[in-house]
């Protein structure tokens, strides 16, 4: 893991962040045009409802910003978090990261006032 890397991301990005007992246990990354860019829940506390707090403060800014729509790659693991919470395919996509195929999908939801 290349620390120094994800320092400057994290910098630049400035995600949003769920602490639990001093412990970093997942986080959320909003650009400003609507992208979901990460999305991460650490193994211990997945099916705890981080994740979902995690997209709800992201909505909630979101619409603070008066963005009128959100967009995300999903992986396949993240594909029905994402419909649950109402985002629709656009499309599949077939990625290359060191040497490896990877699927995830081009997924976007449209936001009104009432969601």
């Amino acid at each position: 893991m290349d620390y120094a890397q994800w320092r400057v991301r994290l910098s630049t990005k400035k995600p949003f962040v769920a602490i639990i007992d001093n412990q970093v246990v997942g986080f959320i990354e909003l650009e400003a045009d609507g992208h979901i860019d990460c999305t991460y829940t650490h193994p211990n506390f997945q099916g705890r409802g981080v994740a979902s707090a995690l997209y709800d403060y992201l909505l909630a800014a979101a619409k603070a910003a008066g963005l009128k729509r959100l967009y995300v790659e999903a992986s396949l693991l993240a594909k029905p978090f994402f419909e649950h919470r109402g985002f629709v395919l656009v499309k599949q996509n077939e990625v290359r990261r060191n040497g490896v195929s990877l699927i995830n999908f081009s997924m976007e939801k449209y936001l009104s006032p009432d969601q």
